[in-house]
């Protein structure tokens, strides 16, 4: 079972990583943008555009999701089973409705794959390990400073 921290730093996430592998045992990883927890111990992520991804999973069900806040540099590495549900499955049309919930219905699915989680280990930036008195709020601030983002004035 998906653990609140798992599911609260999927929320928090914008982006997910999902690894599959070819019947000829060739790796693929390919960036998500809409996904979310769903039930106990699954996740969904819509397929938008990618082939390879449908193609390695239905034949090898066996991948690897992971996803890291971007500023907290902390996320999880989830591993499990994989399906595809297609637009002809009777609990596509739900399951695209919430889906859609995450960024609008601007974009086309070609499929929805589904991840039946088996087990998940965090993810960790370095400085976690190596500087243990490191807090979340200071490597938010330090990633901020990495990547030249400031507050506009007045915020």
């Amino acid at each position: 079972m998906l653990t609140d921290e798992v599911t609260r730093s999927m929320d928090e996430s914008v982006l997910c990583w999902l690894a599959t592998v070819s019947e000829g045992g060739i790796p693929n990883v390919s960036p998500k943008e809409m996904f979310m927890h769903h039930e106990e111990n699954k996740m969904l992520i819509a397929n938008i555009a990618s082939p390879q991804s449908a193609k390695n999973v239905t034949s090898n069900p066996n991948v690897c999701v992971s996803f890291v806040h971007i500023f907290k540099q902390k996320g999880f590495k989830l591993i499990g089973k994989a399906r595809i549900i297609e637009h002809s499955s009777p609990e596509y049309q739900k399951l695209e409705d919430k889906l859609y919930t995450l960024g609008g219905r601007e974009f086309n699915f070609k499929s929805i794959f589904e991840v039946s989680v088996d087990s998940f280990s965090p993810i960790l930036a370095p400085s976690y390990l190596l500087f243990p008195q490191t807090t979340e709020n200071d490597q938010i601030e330090q990633a901020k400073k990495t990547y030249g983002i400031q507050r506009k004035s007045g915020t």
